[in-house]
């Protein structure tokens, strides 16, 4: 019996895939470090594709640095529609939606590197267009208060630091990690751990692309 044809991943798909790729990839590497090489590599792609897609590593940065902090923005977006649970209030609700989404490390790791750049002349003013658009998102749209914000978005960048750090990997180890763990994350420090244990970023990307490689 003959084998059926490998599926051909439409152009738009696999476009998301070399995104996917390249989050990680800049997310791990930094973006001098990584090379349209290794995001090819990642993706299941050449890298003579990757470059006809994107024209260049600094397109390519920019796109799946936009993509990364454009996800959080939605993801604010989506959450200040729900009702918190009773005793909750909505920076809960929207701590655990943040959470749900960096444990995308590809995420998580592009957006803190993307906030180190504020010195690039291309990468700068996309840094701080996105952090005030997700701003904006909390102030008028989810409706905190300035204060609100504040609190928000410093403990956001400290969630950011402990799962850049890997944190949640060494908690049976050291105690204090995971005494750390629970006084950032409280009730839903289990299921932190659970969502960021053992991620490998790559392999889904890599099985999926190459069932129809270009």
């Amino acid at each position: 019996m003959n084998k059926p044809a490998p599926r051909r991943i439409p152009a738009a798909e696999r476009r998301e895939l070399m995104l996917d790729a390249a989050s990680v990839v800049f997310g791990e590497r930094g973006y001098a470090g990584a090379t349209t090489d290794a995001i090819a590599d990642a993706a299941g792609v050449s890298q003579a594709y990757v470059v006809r897609t994107f024209g260049s590593k600094e397109n390519l940065f920019a796109e799946a640095a936009t993509r990364a902090i454009d996800r959080i923005a939605a993801v604010f977006r989506e959450a200040g529609t729900r009702s918190p649970a009773p005793g909750a209030d909505m920076q809960s609700v929207l701590g655990r939606a943040y959470v749900d989404l960096v444990a995308d490390r590809g995420i998580l790791l592009t957006t803190m590197h993307l906030f180190t750049l504020g010195h690039h002349p291309r990468f700068g003013p996309l840094a701080r267009t996105g952090m005030l658009d997700i701003y904006r998102v909390l102030r008028d749209e989810v409706g905190l208060t300035d204060t609100q914000c504040e609190e928000f978005l410093a403990k956001g960048m400290l969630i950011n630091t402990v799962l850049g750090l890997g944190l949640p990997g060494i908690v049976d180890d050291e105690p204090e990690a995971r005494n750390l763990m629970t006084c950032i994350f409280e009730d839903d420090t289990h299921e932190v751990l659970s969502l960021t244990a053992d991620q490998e970023p790559f392999t889904a990307i890599r099985r999926e692309t190459r069932r129809g490689q270009p």
